[in-house]
This record gives structure tokens, C-alpha cells and sequence, in this order.
């Protein structure tokens, strides 16, 4: 169970967190496309901190949990808490795959394989935009105005 309030944005709220996104941004989180391979912002970021939900804020992973793929997107072994974070089957372009999302607001993350290290053995392969990025000891993101605790608990994590 999570310590974050899950409940999805408003339909007022998502239209304001929409307006400020990019039209990559908009393509990535909202039409589930993928941004190029070894381009993305938090590609080789090696500072520690909470990658959070690039519309919402919801702390989505741990710099703790980042490893280096291979593949040209951020990659991690595990979730900040598995309840952040939806699967759902993806059976696009003639492949099988499962696809993840934000479990607050629905946008678009990348997708989960089974090929990770070790101790969960997932590659959660994910687009840079549609993440944002806290350091360590800094307030997270409240774009949906839920108050200062959701920001400490995740930083004492």
C-alpha cells in the first residue's frame, strides 16, 4: 500500500499538467510513442534522487534502482513501490510486451522485460520525457497540490 495519494487528477488538473507538456511530451505520455534511443535527458544521469512522473509527480523510481542497459533509454530493476507503477499487455507492432504507466494519471512510461539484473530480474526500459528528476534532499514535485508530506516521505526513503 502506498504512502502517496494514487487518486487520478481531476479532469481541470489534467487539462493544466497537459497544457504545460511539449508535443514530444505529448506523444510520449498521452499517445504512448517512444522517444529515440540515446538521446534522452536522464540517459546517463548519475546523480542521486527520485525520477518522478513527468505530468503528475508521483515518484515513479530510485536512482538506487538505475543500471546501465545497453539499450539507449533509463533502465531500472524495481519500482519506487510496485504500486506506482501499471502493467498492461502490449501487443503493438506484432510483438508481445508489457507496457507501463504512471498508476496516478495513466501516462505512458515505456514497457518492463524480463532481462534485468539481479535481484528482480526486470529491465523497466523507460522514455526520459516522461520522467522528471528531484536530487536527494530536494522537495519533490507537486503539480496536483497534495501538500508537503508526500515530498518528505519519499526523500527519507
Amino acid at each position: 500500500m502506498s504512502d502517496f495519494d494514487l487518486t487520478p487528477p481531476d479532469t481541470l488538473q489534467r487539462a493544466e499538467l497537459i497544457a504545460g507538456l511539449s508535443e514530444e511530451e505529448r506523444h510520449v505520455l498521452l499517445q504512448h510513442g517512444t522517444e529515440a534511443p540515446f538521446c534522452g535527458a536522464f540517459l546517463d544521469n548519475k546523480l542521486e534522487g527520485v525520477y518522478t512522473c513527468r505530468l503528475c509527480g508521483l515518484p515513479l523510481f530510485a536512482s538506487s534502482a538505475k543500471f546501465d542497459s545497453g539499450t539507449g533509454w533509463p533502465s531500472f530493476f524495481r519500482p519506487y513501490d510496485p504500486a506506482h507503477i501499471k502493467t498492461i499487455r502490449d501487443t503493438s507492432y506484432g510483438m508481445i510486451r508489457t507496457e507501463i504507466t504512471c498508476a496516478r494519471c495513466g501516462s505512458h512510461l515505456g514497457h518492463v522485460f524480463p532481462d534485468g539484473p539481479p535481484p528482480t530480474y526486470e529491465r523497466h526500459c523507460l522514455n526520459s520525457v516522461s520522467l522528471s528528476f528531484t536530487e536527494a534532499g530536494q522537495p519533490l514535485p507537486d503539480p496536483l497540490h497534495r501538500g508537503g508530506a508526500e515530498a518528505q516521505l519519499a526523500q527519507a526513503a
